[in-house]
């Protein structure tokens, strides 16, 4: 049976910096645990105009994605400190603990080191709230490191690991 990997992306912007950080991440902790997978990309800046639309039947499809995933990336650039009102906006449409079943890797990617603890002090109490299984630390990237963001990731994943791959033995 072939796992889905799910990438979420809160950047206003199409096709963005962050899709391709989060989708390297969903790469990398995927292949931690599972041996086949699929990954399948929401890239929210696509659907912007619909996330207050709540009977938008896209929209929909995208949560009943994520929350049949054995994994998912959620990523949001750094604005003002936090996450992006863009991904607020889709988190929303999310129950409590419906993130249950699923591990999620919060990541942010941010031009200054000074917002580093951004992905840990606002974007992880929100996926907690909706039950997320976060077996690991969140990770932020800076903008200065996506040229080498190997360089980021390798350490990342050797602490990661482990706590990853029971997580992703126990997924449904």
């Amino acid at each position: 049976m072939t796992a889905t990997v799910t990438v979420v992306v809160g950047n206003p912007k199409p096709r963005s910096r962050t899709l391709d950080v989060a989708r390297r991440v969903a790469e990398v902790a995927a292949t931690a645990g599972m041996d086949e997978y699929a990954t399948l990309d929401v890239d929210l800046a696509t659907v912007a105009v619909e996330l207050f639309d709540w009977q938008s039947a896209p929209v929909r499809a995208l949560v009943d994605r994520v929350t049949e995933s054995q994994l998912a990336v959620i990523a949001s650039p750094t604005y003002k400190a936090s996450y992006t009102g863009l991904l607020k906006a889709f988190l929303d449409w999310f129950a409590r603990d419906q993130l249950a079943a699923v591990t999620v890797v919060p990541v942010m990617v941010g031009a200054a080191a000074e917002h580093a603890l951004a992905v840990e002090v606002h974007l992880r109490p929100v996926l907690v709230e909706l039950g997320a299984s976060m077996p690991t630390r969140g990770l932020y990237v800076l903008e200065s490191q996506l040229g080498d963001l190997d360089a980021v990731l390798d350490p990342w994943l050797v602490s990661a690991r482990p706590q990853l791959v029971r997580a992703l033995r126990r997924a449904p």
